[in-house]
């Protein structure tokens, strides 16, 4: 570090040769300068310079702290990238991309911490994931198809993404991404989801009034997103536009309603840039007459189904012509009775037939030896 002193004292002498050079060209141009400004000019100039090294030395200082703070805890530097918005239809799965880097990439061995939060950072977290970089373990309690959230990636690989099965509107927001490595603080990212629905009519009846002056509602519920538009139509299509009461009933639900009287044929149609949907009250004569064939169609099934059954377990013992009676001889060989049909004189009785029942004519018995 340089002399101050010396500094100030180079500066002194400068100072005061100019102020020698001054003087005698004051003579000249009939000039004079003040001594107290030079003081003051001097003085401004050292504390100049020290406030300058003061900063410099201070700047050196927090350089050496962190320098020894990373080799005695051996932190480094981490940074995490996400997809900026992710867009899905319902029903589908959503991939929301999350990957991380750091300086210790190829030599890093610690412990990798993934956590997954849904609207808010500080709420309890959907998905937490630990492995530790150097292993070879499966990722089965983080990656399994029967969580609806999961991990679509592998965090030996920098890649903590996230996957969420069968979208519902309600998985609809932002969702925050936090990586935490061993020796370095937790960085977070986050991201956007959002789910396409078209629209779809929830249910359309009829609102029953206490009062007989006040008509009865035809009410209409949709569901989507975007948020759909409710159009009401007459039975010849023209648009229905008297008292017509619209209003949100959930996130992602809309409910209107018009006034309605009996036999009266009504639609409600809602509309957004994903598409239309529709539904007339009261249901139509093909309307009716497709579910009540849908449903026959069901049953008739369902007895074909259990006839076949009946038949199936029916078959093997109408196939058989052997009774189900058995007899065990003294040499306990198994003997089957088969009944057959001798014809026989009545002259002559054929050898080893007997008849067991006089009373029964014409009918003989005999022992026949089955080899299977």
């Amino acid at each position: 570090m340089p002399n101050v002193w010396s500094c100030f004292n180079t500066f002194s002498f400068t100072s005061s040769s100019s102020k020698l050079a001054g003087n005698s060209e004051s003579h000249v141009k009939h000039f004079t300068t003040s001594p107290h400004v030079d003081l003051l000019v001097n003085i401004f100039s050292v504390l100049t310079f020290l406030n300058l090294i003061h900063r410099r030395m201070w700047q050196q200082k927090q350089v050496f702290l962190l320098t020894l703070s990373m080799l005695i805890t051996g932190s480094f530097s981490l940074s995490v990238t996400v997809s900026s918005t992710i867009s899905v239809s319902r029903g589908q799965d959503a991939i929301l991309g999350c990957y991380f880097s750091h300086s210790r990439q190829q030599t890093y061995s610690g412990l990798i911490t993934v956590s997954w939060l849904a609207r808010d950072s500080n709420t309890q977290p959907l998905l937490i994931c630990e492995v530790r970089n150097d292993s070879r373990e499966g990722l089965s309690d983080c990656s399994a198809s029967r969580l609806k959230h999961s991990l679509s990636g592998d965090p030996r690989r920098a890649d903590v993404s996230l996957r969420i099965r069968n979208v519902a509107l309600t998985d609809n927001g932002t969702y925050f991404c936090k990586v935490k490595l061993d020796g370095s603080k937790t960085s977070q990212k986050a991201t956007h989801l959002y789910v396409n629905a078209g629209p779809e009519i929830l249910s359309l009846s009829v609102l029953e009034t206490t009062s007989d002056s006040a008509p009865s509602r035809l009410q209409c519920k949709v569901e989507g997103n975007p948020l759909p538009k409710v159009v009401w139509l007459s039975a010849s299509r023209r648009k229905v536009e008297d008292q017509v009461e619209t209003f949100p009933s959930g996130l992602y639900q809309v409910t209107s309603s018009v006034p309605y009287l009996k036999e009266e044929v009504l639609t409600c149609r809602a509309e957004s840039r994903l598409g239309e949907a529709e539904m007339t009250y009261p249901p139509s004569l093909n309307e009716t007459l497709i579910i009540s064939l849908t449903v026959s169609g069901l049953i008739l099934l369902l007895l074909a189904g259990l006839t076949v059954c009946c038949l199936n377990n029916r078959a093997p013992a109408e196939a058989s012509p052997v009774d189900g009676n058995t007899e065990v001889d003294e040499n306990d060989t198994e003997v089957q009775l088969v009944y057959t049909t001798v014809n026989v004189t009545p002259t002559s009785t054929p050898a080893g037939l007997k008849n067991s029942d006089p009373e029964e004519a014409g009918v003989f018995y005999s022992s026949v030896n089955i080899q299977q």
